[in-house]
């Protein structure tokens, strides 16, 4: 590939991404209720006008029309739940993701212990166990887990993302000259 094929991503952009999760990240870690209800509003809305698109698209091109309806009617009913109760929709969707995490756990978990027996080792096997139980934790845990500490979390990896992000534009804007 030459250089004159390659994309380059503005450094100035690089930098808004990272200031936007900056300020994404203090506010998950000093107001995580709040912020979590916003953040779950605009996947309401995200899924309303996705599933909106879906179904317009069927309009203009046929292939797949069962899944594109099926994701559009789906994508709007979920998006129209979330934006009529989005307090609700604050804990119930986080829960779900946890819950969607401890069962993603769970099957590596089994994944990593037939790995072992298929010559993987006794590393393969201890990952696998200890999949298995963080899974586990999770799957029981999913409503506290999901409201409590999925906001602090995301919050943790926003911040630490949006100063890499800071730091990245400026190695960029060094690189360009700009």
């Amino acid at each position: 590939m030459s250089a004159m094929s390659r994309i380059v991503t503005p450094w100035w952009l690089i930098l808004i991404e990272g200031i936007a999760g900056i300020i994404l990240g203090i506010l998950l870690l000093t107001d995580p209720a709040e912020t979590l209800v916003v953040l779950v509003q605009f996947l309401g809305i995200w899924w309303l006008v996705s599933g909106i698109l879906d179904i317009v698209s069927l309009f203009i091109d046929r292939t797949a029309w069962g899944w594109k309806l099926f994701s559009g009617v789906i994508g709007i009913i979920a998006g129209i739940v979330i934006l009529r109760h989005p307090m609700i929709s604050a804990i119930i969707v986080p829960g779900i993701f946890v819950t969607f995490l401890g069962v993603l756990g769970l099957i590596q978990g089994v994944l990593g212990i037939i790995g072992a027996f298929q010559g993987g080792g006794w590393v393969s096997a201890v990952f696998g166990v200890v999949s298995i139980i963080f899974g586990l934790i999770l799957i029981m845990n999913a409503a506290v887990a999901g409201v409590i500490a999925l906001p602090l979390v995301l919050g943790v990896f926003a911040l630490v993302g949006g100063v890499i992000g800071v730091y990245q534009a400026l190695q960029v804007k060094k690189l360009q000259g700009a």
